[in-house]
């Protein structure tokens, strides 16, 4: 079976004529600089270079693939000579293979060796993801939201639009779409550094984004770098940036107009390199005409946003269960579990499609770990689906020996609780999944009922 598409780089008709009969689509490209756009154009399946393109010019390719993470294999034809001097720092820098002659016996072989690669790969999680999606992006997903989301993702990334605006509801995959623009911008080497704007006071914040210098406020008894600073030529993301204080957005928006931003308590411009990506799960137009965001930081931040559609959309709902069964295959979190439950059940499967999913992917995640805890058999029954948390608190009380209705509200979960903390053998991570709620919150209820750890009997000596 042919390669679907290939790509020779160079004017060697002699080359083209000897990758034809291994393709279904041969294109050609007539120097490395005009590849780079064919292939975001055309997504060859291999980039056969020949004789007459440089040695520099394929370890300049195959330098920029490694940073942009891109996994298309290539291969050099050229004399004995040549990659004989040649064909090691080629495949130290990557590429699939170097060929002496133009042999098609050989090139025959080394397609062979792709197509075997390409076949295991796919019998692995590539079920999971868009043909659209690069081989870097881990977004699970094959639905016309999705593979939209996808290609603005690859539009925005390929240009250089800074800054990048994400939106879309609690859930959908802001940050995991943010790694993704970095990823393929800058490649998986460079850094990418996180901030909650909702997270930090104002003055905590300024100072964790433009860093401070010695003795600009009380407890600054050091000079403090700051992630503006610290992200260097990678990718900064400010996470939420609708609950930053309208103070500070100000600050940013000069940061993003000038490129130069300067310490609290500082004199010295410092000049920002970095990719600044901000996302939000509120309309920002719409905070905008209620006073609590920028209109002109709305505007430089909307240059070309990426929206991420809900999980009850209608063109994201065929997800659903091809998330689910992506989470049952990859989770970890009973580790003894490991691929022993293949799927759900199909009333099971039902019940998810059903739901809205208001905290979508999230949301979703946490109900298939929660039900991978509970699950003794080899599918996920809708028994143990606890689609809303209110379902597993009666399925909990009904259990314990005292009737439900002479429970006051504090005691119910009280024993909810800590029911949850004793199946989970008083592992509060698993005990927060299986509840719905985070590790913090569960924390907080245990202090809050004085809930104690069952003691281990210990004999005493007289």
């Amino acid at each position: 079976m042919a390669l679907e598409k290939i790509l020779v780089v160079g004017k060697d008709i002699e080359t083209q004529q000897l990758a034809r009969p291994f393709t279904k689509q041969l294109f050609s490209a007539d120097d490395i600089h005009d590849i780079w756009e064919t292939i975001d154009h055309v997504e060859p399946h291999l980039v056969v270079f020949d004789p007459n393109v440089p040695h520099d010019h394929i370890c300049s390719f195959l330098k920029k693939s490694k940073k942009r993470s891109l996994l298309i294999p290539s291969i050099a034809i050229g004399t004995q000579q040549e990659q004989s001097s040649n064909g090691d720092s080629l495949l130290d820098l990557g590429i699939f293979d170097c060929l002496q002659g133009k042999d098609p016996k050989l090139l025959g072989k080394v397609i062979d060796r792709i197509k075997a690669i390409a076949a295991d790969n796919n019998s692995g999680d590539n079920d999971f993801f868009s043909d659209h999606c690069p081989p870097s992006v881990r977004m699970v997903g094959t639905s016309p939201a999705i593979n939209r989301s996808i290609e603005m993702m690859r539009l925005v990334a390929q240009s250089s639009c800074n800054p990048v605006l994400i939106v879309g509801e609690t859930g959908t995959g802001k940050e995991l779409a943010a790694q993704a623009v970095h990823t393929i911008r800058h490649g998986s080497d460079a850094k990418f550094v996180a901030v909650n704007c909702a997270a930090l006071t104002a003055n905590l914040l300024e100072s964790e984004l433009f860093g401070h210098v010695k003795g600009s406020f009380t407890s600054a008894d050091r000079e403090k770098i700051g992630l503006l600073e610290l992200a260097g030529e990678g990718t900064i993301f400010l996470d939420e940036i609708s609950e930053m204080p309208l103070e500070l957005q100000a600050k940013l928006l000069r940061v993003l107009q000038e490129k130069i931003f300067r310490k609290v308590g500082g004199i010295k411009d410092i000049l920002c390199k970095a990719t600044i990506i901000a996302s939000s799960n509120r309309n920002l137009l719409k905070e905008v005409d209620e006073g609590r965001f920028r209109r002109d930081l709305y505007y430089r931040l909307s240059i070309c946003p990426i929206t991420l559609a809900p999980l009850r959309s209608e063109d994201r709902s065929d997800d659903i269960l091809l998330l689910a069964q992506y989470f049952i295959k990859n989770s970890t979190i009973c580790p003894e579990k490991t691929g022993k439950i293949k799927g759900l059940t199909k009333l099971a499967a039902e019940n998810l499609k059903k739901h809205l999913w208001p905290g979508n992917v999230r949301e979703l995640r946490n109900v298939i770990e929660r039900a991978i805890m509970l699950e003794k058999s080899d599918k996920i029954g809708l028994t143990n689906l606890h689609i809303h948390p209110e379902q597993f608190m009666e399925a909990s009380a009904s259990a314990a020996s005292a009737p439900t209705r002479d429970f006051s509200l504090e005691r119910a979960e009280k024993e909810l609780v800590a029911k949850a903390l004793d199946e989970a053998g008083w592992q509060k991570t698993r005990a927060a999944a299986m509840l719905g709620i985070t590790r913090a919150t569960l924390y907080a209820k245990v202090k809050q009922y004085n809930i104690q750890a069952p003691q281990t009997k210990v004999a005493v000596t007289a």
